[in-house]
């Protein structure tokens, strides 16, 4: 009796924002619209919250959707690993800000509220990159492009050219775990050769990750270049006259979700906003 195969992730290695997971998921299958209205009130109400309790709550509920994305945790959060040294910086520099002094280090005096004003500003760091990983894994490009036209149409009426926008902004985001990929694939070819990337000295460290600038922006411009020329071959000239494959319908689901999601935030800033810890 053969074994079943394990099933594989797939996705490239990297940063999970900007990357696709296929699955036939409650999430996936939700109104693109709905899920871009619904991240940007979740970035949103990430910064009303002011409390321990408030983070807490909002994880719990990006937990259930993960799970009814049907993601592996460790896909989601791979996406904060970029993020430990700028996290751990603004950690470090809120420590020593002033007020109740916790501890003292020599001259410096680490201050509990620093040290809860660093952990908030951390949290909302992590849980946007979250809220954005959750988006672009569970929503194509495509459907993303379609949303995010349909939203920004309204501009047009100013001159915006919506789809154009939407474009770029879609490609844009397509691009972060093509960088990152792109980044650790010279990184590991210059240590290779000798970079001394895990030097303690920061000065070596630094200079060890200048050669990698050159050839990782080469990379972008010939990627750029690429994509332009295929999308030229595949005939597109803007939105201009464009039709679409699949027409976005709202369903009874859609709205449903929108009303829950929205009452859960809603009760997530009212709790991150009570007087506790």
């Amino acid at each position: 009796m053969q074994r079943p195969k394990r099933r594989t992730t797939p996705v490239k290695p990297g940063l999970a924002i900007g990357q696709y997971y296929p699955s036939d998921s409650i999430v996936h299958n939700a109104d693109p619209r709905i899920k871009i209205l619904l991240v940007a009130a979740y970035a949103l109400a990430v910064f009303f919250i002011g409390n321990f309790t408030g983070f807490a709550v909002i994880g719990v509920m990006l937990g259930g959707l993960v799970i009814l994305g049907g993601l592996a945790i460790g896909l989601v959060l791979r996406g904060i690993r970029p993020l430990f040294v700028i996290l751990a910086f603004t950690l470090l520099v809120q420590l020593f800000t002033g007020g109740e002094p916790w501890a003292l280090i020599g001259p410096l005096k680490i201050s509990i509220p620093g040290f809860k004003t660093g952990m908030f500003l951390d949290l909302r760091l992590i849980l946007l990159v979250i809220g954005a990983s959750l988006l672009t894994l569970t929503t194509t490009p495509v459907a993303l492009t379609d949303a995010l036209e349909y939203l920004l149409s309204p501009l047009k009426r100013v001159g915006v050219p919506s789809h154009e926008l939407a474009m770029m902004m879609t490609i844009a985001m397509r691009f972060i775990p093509i960088l990152s990929a792109e980044a650790d694939k010279i990184i590991k070819a210059q240590a290779a050769r000798g970079a001394r990337f895990d030097s303690r000295n920061p000065v070596t460290r630094a200079r060890s990750f200048m050669p990698i600038l050159v050839p990782l922006f080469v990379g972008v411009f010939r990627r750029a270049d690429d994509l332009a020329e295929v999308m030229e071959a595949r005939a597109y000239r803007g939105g201009k006259g464009r039709t679409r494959m699949r027409e976005l319908k709202m369903k009874p689901g859609d709205w449903f979700g929108f009303a829950v999601v929205m009452l859960l935030l809603a009760g997530m800033v009212w709790v991150g906003r009570m007087p506790v810890i």
